[in-house]
């Protein structure tokens, strides 16, 4: 439904933005503005502005921007007609005359509102009755309590046939309706259609105002499809939509982050565990649509899928997906489960714990690329480095915003330069340190063994310095490996030993990097990563080396910096370099 434009001017006349926002947000008047914490992303001070003069509010946080209309529809989801019409309501303006067909589709699409909510609680009854004991004893055994039950409004579809068409006619809801909402189906060659979902357990899908618009359905024993989602309908199209966006949205904005998982169950076990902010694409890759939604909630959402090569490939797809898309403060973080782990087994097994632990260790979107690209060639020719490099220069060109596919290209340059042998100085210096760049077959592989050493040796020390170790990347492939292992094992288990975390390691095929990184010859090069060695001696090493690598990997942006900087010489490179240099100051 267009709207008139005399409309709309009316209802800005009306209600200003202030008064609008200022329902939700404590702003503050500063000069001929109104300031405040932003509502879209978790902030500690004010970067949301409010200016009535001009008509818009704008967050130079995290970019949102709108007028009264846009606002609704960012904090509510509400589509563009729904915003209008709360806001008329409110400034006392008649919604603009509908034609007959306006009015028709409009109220088609709250009947199948209603009868979907009429289904659901039909649902929900089956669960409680005797015919729903097994489904209700599957859902206890996942974990799932009353109160998340509620919560979620999880039903059950008995296997008789006809039951849900025979209890809803009973409302004055025709066969032709819910075939439309995909409650039943035709039945080929004719005959009386069939119920879309029986003997399963049903999880309702809402919309961003918690209304429901589709139904997940997870069957009962080894029936396949295991999971069956309603099929896309008027109310409901699969890949726009998002599993729990609803309930999710206070807490996004709260805290500022959001999880996306693979499934329903991951999203209850989370909810359950405290963790309220989770969504789940339904069934498919994440899409355009969903990444847009998500975007609309928080600049960089957290990726938390299964630890298994399916789940790491739809991290991948995932990461694919949104290169395109990408914008200045608009990307994506990827979680590393445990292999074999998904979010709802690894909660019920080592508790919320062990999720925050993962979700700080959260990896960046370029991350993920690169370890892509790289484990999926070998190195030791000029050609296939040069295929390396091709392949990393497509992955950005991908990227539409030119300033973030600049940065990208950078990033990429300046890792090959890392990654790939070159004839080094003499080394001078007898510290420690992890050194960025050089041949990794030499000095820096014995110093990566030594590093893996003393934290396989004593692994408290992960805790004593957690956060740089996460951002750590170490440049011999294998070690590398070992060290993102140690890092999952460490983030979601309580038992920091080391006999336990070399049976992990062995388990993790990794036996033969174990072996190398505590040979004896690593003991005699640095004694610090010795079993026996004195746990101050130990932290002062593990201090020494990260100190080493930070002022290492600051001397190769410079570099690389400088090289951008000869080749095209601009205000941005110039800025770029300017900045590094700043910080190796600072750095001491």
């Amino acid at each position: 439904m267009a709207l008139p434009q005399q409309f709309l001017e009316a209802l800005r006349a009306n209600l200003s933005v202030s008064q609008v926002v200022g329902r939700r947000v404590k702003l503050t008047r500063k000069g001929h503005e109104f300031v405040g914490l932003c509502p879209f992303h978790n902030e500690n001070t004010p970067s949301f502005t409010v200016n009535d003069a001009k008509g818009f509010y704008h967050c130079f946080g995290c970019g949102a921007h709108g007028d009264i209309l846009s606002f609704h529809m960012q904090i509510d989801g509400d589509s563009f007609i729904e915003a209008a019409r709360r806001l008329a309501e409110e400034a006392g303006i008649p919604m603009p005359e509908q034609s007959r067909e306006q009015r028709a589709a409009e109220h088609r699409r709250l009947e199948r509102l209603q009868i979907l909510d009429l289904a659901t609680s039909w649902y929900q009854a089956r669960l409680r009755a005797p015919e729903g004991r097994p489904a209700l004893d599957y859902l206890r055994a996942r974990g799932l309590d009353q109160s998340a039950l509620d919560a979620f409004r999880i039903g059950y579809a008995p296997g008789g046939r006809g039951q849900l068409a025979a209890a809803l006619a009973e409302e004055g809801v025709s066969v032709n309706e819910l075939i439309d909402i995909g409650l039943l189906k035709r039945a080929e060659g004719g005959g009386a259609p069939r119920d879309y979902f029986f003997d399963r357990v049903i999880i309702p899908i809402a919309d961003s105002r918690g209304r429901v618009i589709a139904f997940g359905g997870r069957a009962l024993g080894d029936r396949q499809p295991k999971y069956l989602n309603s099929p896309d309908n008027p109310l409901f199209h699969k890949g726009e939509n998002l599993y729990n966006e609803d309930r999710a949205k206070a807490a996004t904005r709260e805290h500022g982050q959001i999880l996306v998982v693979e499934g329903y169950m991951d999203v209850i076990a989370l909810d359950q565990g405290g963790f309220q902010n989770a969504v789940a694409p339904l069934g498919t890759a994440v899409t355009e649509h969903q990444l847009k939604r998500l975007w609309r909630l928080t600049g960089e959402p957290v990726m938390c899928f299964d630890g298994d090569n399916a789940g790491q490939r739809a991290a991948l797809r995932a990461a694919e997906r949104a290169l395109p898309l990408l914008q200045a403060g608009k990307s994506l973080r990827f979680v590393a489960l445990p292999e074999g782990e998904d979010p709802d087994s690894l909660i019920r097994a080592r508790g919320a714990g062990a999720i925050r632990m993962l979700i700080k260790s959260a990896r960046p979107l370029v991350d993920l690329i690169w370890r892509a690209e790289i484990q999926a060639r070998k190195l030791d020719t000029p050609e296939r480095r040069a295929g390396l490099e091709k392949a990393l220069g497509d992955r950005a060109a991908a990227i539409a915003d030119n300033q973030v596919q600049w940065q990208y290209k950078s990033e990429f340059r300046r890792r090959m330069r890392d990654l790939l042998p070159r004839r080094r100085e003499p080394q001078h210096s007898s510290g420690i340190g992890l050194s960025t760049r050089g041949d990794v077959g030499g000095a820096q592989a014995s110093q990566e063994r030594a590093l893996l050493a003393l934290l396989v040796n004593q692994p408290w020390l992960f805790e004593h310095r957690a956060e740089d170790l996460n951002e750590l990347t170490l440049q011999t492939p294998a070690y590398n490996q070992m060290l993102q292992r140690i890092r999952e094992f460490l983030a979601v288990t309580q038992e920091l030993d080391t006999a336990t975390l070399e049976r992990h390691l062995i388990a993790s095929g990794l036996e033969e990097g174990l072996r190398a990184a505590t040979s004896p010859m690593v003991y005699r090069q640095a004694s610090f990563a010795a079993p026996g060695a004195a746990p101050e001696e130990a932290a002062k090493a593990l201090d020494d080396i990260l100190t080493r690598h930070g002022k290492d990997k600051l001397k190769a942006d410079r570099v690389a910096a400088a090289q951008d900087l000869a080749r095209m010489w601009n205000d941005e490179n110039d800025s770029r370099l300017r900045h590094i240099i700043q910080e190796e100051i600072g750095g001491g």
